[in-house]
């Protein structure tokens, strides 16, 4: 299988429709989180989650929502980043419609981990 490869511009275009397909409690809720497109994750990235890393797909980084405290009880904090890996997922799909469909899975993967969903939980959602 050869992977589909698009331009960034485009793939973040498609990730801006997944988040935008996102249910609706999840985009009300996920008011501080940023979602960014990057090449590959570090060695260190996906040391931290134990994958390999060629096989990381997206990675949360933050504070689950559901560990946070009110917002006096804790210092202003940079926003929890959403990251997806552009040439992994790629990587898996061989058409753009299996594109969209691995960028809808791996947001929703990782919105559910940013709101401490277990997978079984997630399940509900695809």
């Amino acid at each position: 299988m050869m992977a589909y490869r698009t331009t960034r511009k485009h793939f973040e275009g498609l990730a801006q429709k997944a988040i935008e397909a996102l249910p609706a409690e999840f985009r009300r809720l996920m008011t501080n989180v940023s979602i960014v497109v990057e090449d590959s994750p570090s060695r260190d990235e996906a040391g931290e989650v134990g994958v390999p890393r060629d096989e990381l797909l997206g990675l949360f980084v933050g504070v689950a929502h559901a560990g946070q405290e009110l917002f006096f009880d804790r210092p202003p904090s940079l926003p929890d980043r959403i990251v997806l890996y552009q040439r992994n997922i790629e990587a898996l799909c061989s058409s753009e419609k299996e594109l969209v469909e691995e960028i809808r899975v791996t947001l929703l993967h990782e919105a559910g981990h940013y709101f401490g969903l277990s997978e079984e939980d997630l399940e509900q959602y695809e």
